[in-house]
Formats: structure tokens, C-alpha cells, sequence
């Protein structure tokens, strides 16, 4: 049986309610909370210093995001969806869309991430599927962290180079 390379799909539980887990993922300080440096969040036409912090990010933003560790390195996507309570999509690397999708199973909420229309040949597998992958597996077990127990894992060492937690 092969492996379907062109996506995967992560899921971990949180002991808190979904509306939390929301605003973590659909907030510029929510995703700066656990994920982020700095979320520069533009609404259409907006040029300026963007959403602020507790705004809710909208179907059709434009982002630009930072993250401790590379301080060099930002990313520029689009919001493709946001509908307020338990879904939010967005582009990612090479522009694939990354889905998350909350719901509640066996009294947590689930958090499901799925990365999708990634490119399949044999030098991108390894460079964006293999990154990728374990940057959310790391980033998905902070937001766990980050929401149930108020620790953030992150490295916030300039100086600390090629760690995972960075």
C-alpha cells in the first residue's frame, strides 16, 4: 500500500472548550500566544498596522508571521477561511492549505490540522512533508501546553540555534 504524500492529518486533545481553542488560531494574540512572534494581520485593502490583537481574523485577511528561532525568515499567506467557532483555513508553505477543524470527542476538544495539495515528487516530500510535519506536531503540543497548563516550550534564545522548539 503507498503512502499518500500530498497531505497529513495531526489531531490532540485539549481539556478546554472549543470557543478558547478558537480564538488561539483565529486571533493575531492567540496565535502569538503559542505559535508566533509576531501575527501581522491585513484586512483587505488595510496597509497598515493590521488587526489588533483580540480581533477576530476573517475569511479574505492576508497575514504575514514571524517565529522566535528565525528571525530572519517571515511568511506572507491568506486566511481562505474563518467562521468564528470551529473552523479556520489558511495557506501555508508553498501555499498548501493547512485546515483546523475543532470539535468535541470524549469531553475534550479535538484539534485537527490537516496539511493538503502538497507536492508529491521525491526532493519536496522530504524537504516540505518531513518539516512540516514535525513543526506542527511540535507547535500543536505548545498550543496544548500553552492552553491547559500556561507553559510555552518555545525557545525564545536568539543565540540557541536548530532546536525543535524554535
Amino acid at each position: 500500500m503507498a503512502h499518500a504524500w500530498n497531505e497529513f492529518k495531526l489531531r490532540i486533545s485539549i481539556n478546554t472548550p472549543v470557543e478558547k481553542v478558537y480564538k488561539a488560531w483565529a486571533t493575531p494574540a492567540g496565535l502569538e500566544s503559542w505559535f508566533l512572534r509576531k501575527a501581522l494581520i491585513l484586512a483587505p485593502g488595510d496597509t497598515g498596522d493590521g488587526r489588533a490583537g483580540g480581533d477576530p481574523i476573517k475569511k479574505g485577511d492576508a497575514y504575514e508571521w514571524w517565529w522566535h528561532g528565525h528571525y530572519d525568515l517571515s511568511h506572507k499567506g491568506a486566511i481562505l477561511d474563518a467562521n468564528g467557532k470551529d473552523q479556520f483555513r489558511f495557506s501555508f508553505s508553498l501555499d498548501c492549505p493547512v485546515t483546523i477543524s475543532l470539535y468535541r470527542e470524549c469531553d475534550e476538544t479535538i484539534v485537527e490540522l490537516r496539511e493538503s495539495d502538497m507536492p508529491a515528487d521525491e526532493e519536496k516530500v522530504v524537504k516540505h512533508y518531513l518539516s512540516d510535519l514535525q513543526g506542527w506536531v511540535f507547535y500543536l503540543t505548545n498550543l496544548k501546553s500553552v492552553l491547559e497548563g500556561g507553559i510555552d516550550l518555545r525557545n525564545r534564545k536568539r543565540e540557541l540555534k536548530n532546536v525543535i522548539n524554535s
